[in-house]
């Protein structure tokens, strides 16, 4: 007898990926906003998140699902970081979180993010990004 067939990654699986991410991002800025620190080890949780998210969408075991977690987990690596400082900047320059990151450019932000990550918030990340990978495959 053998396994049944993965199922297939249908929109919902991509509906799912989206919204674990994005509440995983708010979360990590709140809790970042909240304590006054980057807290890089939330990479770790992050990535837990993803790989929970893809498997519980249904996503085919491979390099695929790999591949999509690592850039979900980089992808909210990203926006968590961009909304701590967009945050944390606008409440310097009275305005609210949403106008601050929309105004926030590239460059800016790249500064900030470096002047406000330690080296071992870097190291939190890279091991989240290895785990998602690890936890997904």
């Amino acid at each position: 007898m053998s396994p049944p067939a993965p199922a297939r990654t249908t929109w919902f699986s991509w509906l799912l990926l989206l919204l674990g991410a994005a509440g995983f991002t708010a979360v990590w800025v709140l809790a970042s906003l909240y304590t006054g620190r980057q807290l890089g080890w939330m990479a770790l949780l992050g990535a837990l998140d993803i790989a929970l998210m893809l498997r519980l969408g249904g996503w085919r075991p491979g390099n695929g699902r790999m591949l999509a977690a690592m850039i979900a987990t980089a992808a909210v690596v990203v926006v968590a970081n961009w909304g701590i400082t967009a945050t944390q900047l606008g409440v310097m320059l009275g305005l609210g979180p949403v106008d601050s990151a929309l105004r926030l450019g590239w460059h800016h932000a790249w500064i900030l993010i470096q002047l406000a990550n330690s080296a071992m918030d870097a190291a939190w990340i890279a091991l989240g990004l290895l785990l998602s990978a690890w936890l997904s495959r």
